[in-house]
């Protein structure tokens, strides 16, 4: 479907969400096609028929929880049919859609829903399958919230970044947004298209997943498959059940994964894999092309505003092309980029919006000449830990919060998130890591805990955050 002839505007100050995009945008752009056609397979594949039946009958159950034009919903699914067919449902009632990573302790959602306050909650009636499946066969179930609230804002969806609390980790895009970027997409002459298939690994309710996965994949009528297992023989296998040609979406530890199999089996049907979520490190393109003999095509992209720039053939490594209509700039060592909006809602940061640039965090090299860029990483708090976002300032907060905690210094090094305490004397460290489980998610939670009497200090009384110091000061330290 063409995207030519629409009008992508920014909306007015405040509208009800999806006016600023066409009439029946999810219809039109994700659900339209031919019905026999297969689009997803969570396991069984599923035609286009049969998932307009689904998102029909969601829809209905949506609407009898109360759910209507202007609403919010939030999602707690696990990866699964039951997940696009809520998901594309509520966009069919024209109401905003929160994400919720289904790996989120009780606690994470508890105060997601108390900050985003969603007029109807949607979880899984059965514990989702292990950490390893790649999908769950779920039943949805629709939950009506007293203190929910309407839509504040024209957003069609808000997704939390790298934490659950905080107006600076609530990021909204209108649907119209949704739409340019797929229009992004289609101009990718090397990014899966019709007649194509998608093995998908990223995390759906991540914007690479959603929407360079799943939205895209829709629209394109590239059918999109998620492997069963999420291991490197059950990717594996995934791509060699189809004869179709294939490429393979995922972040940067997936290429990993399955650049460690050291005797692949031969896979004519695979085009590509691209991975974006974090830097890729020098040497993993070589190797991915010297294991499947193709390339290991990459992006850079933010939730505020997906897709940025690319190397899909993987000829530029490490610099990416800009995708069309992205205007760029580097002020100070930071990259900037023009939007004609916030995308944080009721959050009047400079430090992050101003005067129509988003301010990204990441260090970079603009090239003035070719407009290529090169991300050199982050200069703020946020992480990436096997794609998945982590705030290190989000952990530390939440380590200092616990009983029996003083101080806490959380840093990231060597690719993972350590945690140095100083404790009450008496404090049980048993004790800390069972608080700890508790109020974050698996992926979050520090690799390592010391404890510390004391935290080592620079001169000026602030606390040290040298990796190699606090390693230092926790190994002259008589442990606790």
């Amino acid at each position: 479907m063409a995207l030519t002839g629409i009008s992508l505007s920014s909306p007015p100050p405040f509208s009800p969400p999806h006016t600023d995009a066409p009439e029946h945008w999810a219809e039109r752009f994700l659900l339209a096609g031919p019905g026999g056609e297969e689009c997803l397979r969570f396991g069984t594949p599923l035609d286009r028929d049969a998932l307009r039946a689904l998102v029909e009958g969601q829809a209905e159950r949506l609407s009898a929880a109360g759910l209507g034009p202007g609403g919010t919903v939030a999602l707690r699914l696990p990866p699964s049919t039951a997940f696009v067919t809520v998901l594309l449902a509520s966009w069919r009632l024209r109401a905003q859609v929160i994400l919720l990573d289904h790996r989120l302790t009780a606690h994470e959602i508890d105060l997601a829903v108390e900050r985003l306050a969603p007029q109807v909650l949607v979880g899984s009636a059965h514990r989702p399958s292990g950490s390893l499946r790649g999908f769950s066969e779920v039943e949805p179930v629709a939950v009506r919230l007293s203190n929910g609230r309407p839509a504040g804002t024209g957003h069609a969806l808000v997704q939390l970044s790298s934490g659950s609390t905080g107006p600076a980790k609530v990021i909204a895009r209108t649907a119209s947004d949704l739409i340019r970027e797929l229009g992004c997409y289609q101009q990718l002459v090397d990014f899966p298209g019709e007649g194509e298939r998608v093995v998908l690994l990223s995390s759906v309710v991540h914007v690479l997943g959603l929407v360079g996965g799943l939205l895209n994949s829709l629209h394109a009528r590239a059918p999109l498959t998620v492997p069963e297992r999420m291991t490197a023989a059950g990717i594996l296998a995934t791509v060699a059940a189809d004869d179709r040609p294939t490429t393979v979406i995922g972040v940067p530890f997936h290429a990993e994964l399955l650049s460690g199999t050291a005797a692949p089996p031969p896979l004519p049907q695979l085009r590509r894999m691209i991975v974006a979520g974090e830097l890729v490190r020098p040497g993993l393109p070589d190797l991915f092309t010297a294991r499947y003999g193709v390339p290991l095509g990459t992006m850079y992209g933010m939730t505020e505003l997906g897709v940025i720039a690319t190397d899909l053939t993987a000829g530029l490594h490490p610099a990416k092309e800009p995708v069309a209509g992205m205007e760029l700039r580097m002020v100070e060592g930071e990259l900037q980029i023009r939007t004609a909006a916030s995308p944080y809602p009721g959050l009047d940061d400079p430090t992050r919006w101003s005067d129509g640039w988003l301010h990204t965090r990441d260090a970079a090299v603009l090239d003035r000449a070719t407009g290529r860029v090169t991300v050199l990483g982050r200069r703020d708090s946020q992480v990436s830990i096997g794609g998945l976002k982590v705030d290190l300032t989000e952990v530390e907060q939440t380590l200092a919060a616990l009983p029996g905690v003083r101080e806490a210094v959380v840093v990231f090094d060597a690719g993972a998130v350590e945690a140095y305490l100083a404790v009450e004397e008496g404090a049980d460290p048993a004790l800390v890591q069972d608080g700890l489980a508790g109020r974050l998610a698996a992926y979050k939670r520090p690799r390592r805990l010391a404890f510390l009497p004391l935290l080592p200090r620079t001169a000026t009384g602030k606390l040290l955050r040298d990796p190699a110091a606090l390693r230092d000061a926790a190994t002259a330290a008589v442990p606790t």
